[in-house]
């Protein structure tokens, strides 16, 4: 069956599946709807979580994931409401550590804005 699930990050090298903390275990919700789906990212982004985006995968393939990794999962039957917790996690797994060393970049700051400049007047 397919189902719809939030990733944020998606097809990066940094993606994570949203999922909803429950004591010491992580939830993964399954949508049955697109719709469903999208809601529940827009309320997400109310309580300014980053984008997330919604993707259509296999419910088995997520059931295994969740297996994998000892998650708990979730089928959200169409037309059901579901409604983020108002406590989120302060830090995700999928997010960056505070402790890496960010990366420099290669072009000075002015070198930045004639390439910004030159990109924008090709629009």
């Amino acid at each position: 069956m397919r189902v719809y699930v939030l990733l944020f990050n998606a097809g990066t090298e940094n993606e994570g599946i949203h999922t909803i903390q429950m004591g010491d275990r992580n939830k993964v919700l399954m949508f049955e709807e697109e719709d469903d789906a999208t809601r529940f990212a827009v309320l997400l982004e109310a309580q300014d979580f980053p984008p997330a985006s919604v993707e259509a995968m296999d419910d088995e393939e997520i059931k295994d994931f969740c297996q994998s990794v000892d998650y708990d999962w979730e089928l959200v039957a169409a037309g059901d409401l579901a409604i983020p917790p108002e406590q989120n996690v302060e830090q995700t797994d999928w997010q960056l550590d505070a402790d890496t060393p960010e990366v420099e970049s290669e072009f000075a700051s002015p070198e930045l804005d004639d390439i910004r400049k030159r990109l924008e007047g090709l629009l």
